[in-house]
C-alpha cells in the first residue's frame, strides 16, 4: 500500500517498514501497520542487519520458511503483489512518556528522504530534507488521556490533522 491510500482514506490498508532507532543496528524490526474500520494496529518481528539488507536487495528466498509469520507474510506479498522498498523515511524524534494513561508524546522533526536510494543500511546513501515538512506532534494513549496532557498539547494556531511522513517522503522518490 502506498501514500495515496492514507490521503484517500482507504480502509482497510496496511504498510510494511524496516525500522531501527538512533543508529542502533542491533535492533532492526520489520513492522506492519494496519488500519481496519478506523482502528490501527502494528505488529513486528526482529531482523538481523543481514536479513534487512537482503530484503532491500530483493533476495527473499530465506524468508519463506524462516518461522516468523510476519516475515513470511511479507515474502508472500513481495512474490505475489510485487511489494518492494520505495523510500527512506528518516527523522529526529523526541519522545516523552507520562505514566498515568500510558501516554506517549513524540515530536518528530527534520524529516529526510533518500530520494532514489532505499539502501537504508548503507552509510553512503545520502538523505535530503523532505521539502517543508512540518514538525509533527503525536499523542498516543491507552486507557485515557489525562487533562494535564490534553491541555498541554492544545497549541494556539495549530490543528489536529493527519500527516504521513512516508507520503511526504514519497513525493521525492
Amino acid at each position: 500500500m502506498g501514500s495515496w491510500e492514507k490521503r484517500n482514506g482507504v480502509d482497510p490498508r496496511e504498510k510494511f517498514r524496516l525500522r531501527y532507532y538512533d543508529g542502533d543496528l542491533s535492533v532492526i524490526r520489520l513492522e506492519k501497520k494496519s488500519r481496519r474500520n478506523g482502528l490501527g494496529s502494528k505488529v513486528s518481528a526482529p531482523l538481523s542487519p543481514q536479513e534487512a539488507q537482503s530484503i532491500v536487495d530483493g533476495a527473499r528466498g530465506w524468508m519463506a520458511g524462516c518461522g516468523r509469520p510476519l516475515v513470511e507474510e511479507l515474502y508472500h506479498k513481495m512474490a505475489v503483489q510485487g511489494l518492494r522498498p520505495k523510500t527512506i523515511v528518516d527523522y529526529t524524534r523526541e519522545a516523552f512518556v507520562y505514566a498515568p494513561g500510558n501516554v506517549r508524546v513524540t515530536l518528530d522533526h527534520h524529516l529526510r528522504t533518500g530520494l532514489q536510494c532505499v539502501d537504508f543500511l548503507n552509510p553512503d546513501c545520502v538523505t535530503v530534507p523532505a521539502g517543508d515538512a512540518p514538525a509533527v506532534l503525536e499523542v498516543k494513549w491507552d486507557a485515557f488521556l489525562p487533562d494535564l496532557i490534553r491541555d498541554a498539547v492544545q497549541l494556539a494556531g495549530r490543528r489536529t490533522a493527519p500527516f504521513s511522513k512516508y507520503a511526504a517522503c514519497r513525493l521525492y522518490g
